[in-house]
């Protein structure tokens, strides 16, 4: 079968044969429809992720959407090594298997699902947003990004600010949810002044960061407070990403002069939670309520596709 195949530490995949595979005791062979390139699966070829493969050869793709043989179409994650889902079958439990909504296209079933429990799970499982708070994205031109701002107003926050590098796609936010937006690009002393000015009083009570780095210390400069003052209310500063550092300076008075709770993202959730985030994002999907803009790339032109930038989109591998 044809799949996308990584044989060299840091060298982008080629499309090539590899072995069928053959499915076990609790496992099915699904045959692939789509699977999306994100930046999990550069990172893992690359051997920059803690969970990096130390064998080679091994297909690429973390998940996708397909059918099994019984014809179900489904979502799928979990691939048994070396299988992954850029390629035309893959191997994976049973368990790891979930129905798709016929409304659901294979392109936004393939595209939507990681992304988007993503930002379901840090605004809703680890900020736990209550309706009415204000939320600071951070990074929000990305494509998870784009879908935390609109989950964000789909789950009932009261103002959402939305803050990202990317200048064009910034501009669109407004049409997705966001009721203001602050370039990351900025001085840090703008930034920081940008921070604080659509902080308001009211302050932001959920901030999702998907960059780390000279941003986020703007934003902790931003709130850290010149002297005693009584405390308005809580923000919790959920850290996903670091696509602008992977460390930051944290001077302890940001810690003893705000209410500021930092927390990553904390794994994988209990079953029930991930199943009904991603339940919750599948059919905000087949109604539209979420999207994810998307290009289609034939297996073929995986080797070309993987070194090119995706620019707010998300490419979707076709067997």
């Amino acid at each position: 079968m044809d799949a996308a195949v990584s044989r060299t530490l840091g060298r982008p995949p080629r499309c090539e044969q590899f072995p069928e595979p053959v499915a076990g005791e609790g496992e099915v062979v699904v045959h692939v429809h789509a699977a999306s390139l994100k930046p999990i699966d550069k990172q893992l070829v690359s051997g920059s992720h803690y969970a990096s493969p130390r064998e080679r050869p091994f297909v690429c793709g973390i998940d996708g959407v397909g059918h099994r043989s019984d014809g179900q179409r489904v979502f799928f994650g979990g691939c048994r090594p070396p299988y992954g889902a850029m390629a035309q079958r893959t191997v994976v439990p049973v368990a790891t298997t979930f129905p798709v909504p016929e409304a659901l296209s294979d392109e936004l079933a393939a595209a939507l699902p990681n992304p988007g429990v993503s930002a379901w799970l840090s605004l809703a499982f680890r900020a736990k947003l209550v309706p009415g708070e204000n939320v600071l994205i951070l990074g929000a031109t990305g494509v998870t990004g784009r879908l935390a701002v609109q989950t964000a107003k789909l789950l009932g926050a009261g103002r959402v600010v939305a803050a990202g590098r990317n200048q064009q796609v910034l501009g669109t936010l407004s049409k997705l949810g966001a009721d203001a937006t602050i370039r990351l690009d900025a001085p840090q002393k703008n930034l920081s002044e940008a921070f604080l000015k659509e902080a308001g009083k009211s302050g932001f009570q959920v901030v999702i960061d998907y960059v780390w780095g000279a941003p986020a210390e703007a934003f902790l400069t931003a709130i850290t407070s010149g002297g005693f003052a009584a405390i308005k209310s809580e923000t919790r500063f959920v850290q996903v990403g670091e696509t602008a550092g992977p460390t930051i300076s944290l001077p302890a008075a940001v810690l003893r002069s705000t209410a500021l709770t930092i927390m990553g993202t904390a794994g994988i959730p209990p079953r029930d939670i991930l199943i009904d985030a991603l339940q919750q994002v599948m059919t905000l999907g087949s109604k539209g309520d979420l999207h994810v803009e998307t290009e289609r790339i034939p297996l073929s032109d995986v080797e070309e596709a993987w070194q090119r930038d995706q620019q707010g989109r998300r490419f979707v591998v076709i067997p």
